[in-house]
């Protein structure tokens, strides 16, 4: 027998550090090679890390919620016990002392193969109530607060599938899924403020801290401070770069969505459709790409080199959609999002709101954004000033849909009407730009038909 050491590897896109989220073995638990052995957050998404050995899990050397650099040892395994019930596979043991400790796939020798044992397929865990869902389904339920004996399932011997839980979760109200807590006894809760501060402390202001007075004592045991890291810590870093190196203008228009909300309702009812999720946003995003063509600048992005800024206009759309998750705001992006069909967009837009939910966007998804488009309306809220994300000139925020009165043709009428609001890199667009966009953007909104060309 050996005792192999594996430490955490780089899992692409040159990160240097990475959280413990959650292991998913414990000492003295029997692994095949790529089995998961733990949950990893870098600062870009959420990361089953696989097993690199086959033997038995030794000792769990970083405890869950630990933030530690890429090449930290995390794990041993014992390797090279024959198993009783299969000797002849233990002549391939020795062969795992070979595998290195520092890759994710496809790691080991050849040799180790002979003597892998797969775990059985995970089975639907029945609870006491009578839910029968999987672990994964389980957790997916828990992050987006559905509760799962309320969910219709239409999986095998009632089963609740991952489409079952993501179909209930979006019939349901974003409100009814947050629950408002009580007032609490904590008066003041403190988040630490990535490193790159804000311009009022480059003047020498310094940020408002508790009072240490009399009495200070019970106020620190109510007062909780929150570590940033992973995706909380890229984002605010993005935002603040964002914030204080492109000079943000925000324009908006409110907009008549109603061949918009009838257009969505013929496409829930066409059958080339059933299979996907049909929304205001699909039209929205077809909006957003019509209208780049049309003012290509927005689709742009300013660039400082040696020898001077540049401008560089891409001919392509990589569309961005800012999703909020468990785990804070992730920007996924769709390539090449100019060269779909609706229905294929309403597919990647599935896809990729689905994926960011669950915690499994990867980095590559995350880069090469063009432009961005903000869904604030799924919160309640008309409009915003959305803050443009690093590397792209333009985002556009859609507000809630709602009936107000609208005059049309003379007469007041209830028309269902929305808020496109953009901001837009100075730099880059100027005002004449940015107002023909958010104008074009909304005259798709409100006559559809204009999509057809």
């Amino acid at each position: 027998m050996s005792t192999q050491t594996f430490t955490l590897p780089d899992v692409g896109e040159g990160l240097t550090e990475a959280e413990i989220v959650t292991w998913r073995v414990a000492p003295g638990d029997a692994v095949a090679v790529n089995d998961v052995i733990c949950e990893i957050e870098t600062a870009k998404s959420l990361v089953e890390l696989p097993s690199p050995h086959a033997g038995t899990v030794g000792e769990l050397l970083v405890p869950e919620g630990k933030t530690i650099d890429v090449g930290t040892p995390i794990i041993t395994f014992v390797t090279g016990a024959a198993e009783p019930a299969a000797p002849a596979a233990a002549p391939a043991a020795p062969a795992a002392e070979e595998g290195s400790g520092s890759v994710l796939v496809g790691y080991g020798s050849g040799a180790e193969a002979t003597s892998r044992r797969r775990r059985p397929a995970e089975r639907p865990v029945r609870s006491t109530v009578g839910v029968i869902a999987k672990p994964p389904i389980r957790k997916l339920a828990r992050d987006l607060g559905v509760d799962l004996t309320q969910v219709a399932p239409t999986g095998a011997d009632g089963e609740v599938t991952r489409d079952d839980v993501m179909r209930h979760a979006e019939q349901a109200s974003v409100f009814r899924n947050i629950q408002t807590p009580e007032w609490g006894d904590v008066r003041e809760e403190t988040v630490p403020a990535p490193q790159a501060g804000p311009v009022g402390l480059a003047r020498g202001l310094s940020p408002a801290r508790p009072s240490t007075g009399s009495g200070a004592g019970a106020d620190e045991s109510r007062t909780e401070s929150i570590p940033v890291k992973g995706v909380r810590k890229a984002t605010s870093s993005a935002m603040v770069q964002s914030a204080y190196s492109a000079p943000h203008v925000t324009v908006w228009k409110e907009v008549d969505a109603s061949r918009t909300m009838e257009l969505v309702k013929r496409l829930k009812a066409s059958p080339d459709f059933a299979d996907v999720k049909v929304s205001p946003l699909l039209i929205m995003a077809r909006a957003v790409i019509w209208a780049v063509r049309r003012t290509p600048m927005v689709n742009a992005a300013w660039i400082d080199t040696a020898d001077g800024a540049e401008i560089a206009v891409r001919h392509y759309v990589n569309l961005g959609i800012a999703a909020a998750t468990p785990r804070g705001l992730l920007v996924p992006n769709i390539k090449d999002a100019q060269d779909l069909g609706m229905r294929d967009l309403a597919r990647a837009l599935n896809r990729l709101t689905a994926t960011a939910r669950e915690g499994k966007t990867t980095p590559a998804e995350q880069q090469g954004g063009t432009i961005t488009i903000t869904n604030i309306g799924v919160f309640g809220m008309d409009a915003g000033t959305p803050i443009i994300n690093p590397g792209e000139a333009g985002i556009v925020a859609m507000g809630t849909i709602s009936q107000k009165p609208w005059v049309v043709d003379g007469e007041v009428r209830p028309r269902w009407v929305t808020t496109v609001a953009g901001s837009f890199d100075h730099r880059v667009v100027d005002g004449d730009g940015m107002s023909r966009f958010i104008a074009d953007v909304a005259a798709v909104l409100e006559e559809p038909a204009l999509l057809v060309d």
